[in-house]
């Protein structure tokens, strides 16, 4: 018989699997990175929900239909020969940087009194951030590479915190990916 700690550990290797694939495939801009990330995220859901993270469930609903969207989105601009890494100025930056820090704030200290979500405002900074990370994916904007690596460093001591010890692990190896997709987005970029 499998008892309930299998069964978690069994669906935190899937979907870190998947979410893997998906981090190597998007590096790659090969558009079979959104399956992946669909599958990947709906895995994890069922996971923060058992952990109390409630943010970071609510951030991997967000992940699997922003993947739905990023599918749809680089198979159009695919088909027209258009999707091009980008650039952002330094305002668009900092404009989004206040706004997700605001969010940040008024998710946190919703969850810090209305929840009995574990580690509250740290949760809520990793996964309003990684809205934007998502989002920056989505649009090819070569910075969000960048903000993955503080994203993925900062998670993992959240994942350990809260014994989710194979997604810490996934979360370093997801820094370090993050820093070769920042290298081949530039490389891809240039030419």
């Amino acid at each position: 018989m499998i008892d309930g700690l299998t069964i978690a550990l069994l669906v935190e290797g899937l979907a870190s699997g998947a979410n893997l694939l998906y981090v190597l495939l998007l590096i790659r801009e090969r558009i079979a990175c959104w399956a992946f990330g669909i599958i990947g995220s709906l895995l994890s859901v069922f996971l923060f929900l058992e952990a109390r993270l409630y943010s970071e469930s609510l951030l991997y609903v967000f992940y699997a239909g922003m993947a739905a969207w990023g599918w749809f989105r680089w198979h159009g601009r695919q088909a027209v020969a258009d999707n091009p890494v980008i650039r952002w100025q330094f305002a668009q930056h900092l404009r989004a940087i206040i706004m997700t820090t605001l969010l940040a704030l008024g998710l946190g200290y919703s969850l810090h009194f209305y929840s009995d979500a574990e580690r509250p405002l740290f949760d809520a900074f990793t996964t309003v951030f990684s809205f934007l990370g998502t989002y920056l994916q989505i649009n090819k904007v070569l910075e969000s590479w960048l903000y993955w690596i503080v994203i993925n460093l900062a998670s993992v001591w959240l994942y350990l915190d809260s014994g989710l010890a194979v997604y810490a692990v996934l979360m370093v190896f997801y820094a370090l990916l993050s820093v070769s997709g920042y290298l081949q987005w530039r490389r891809s970029q240039i030419h």
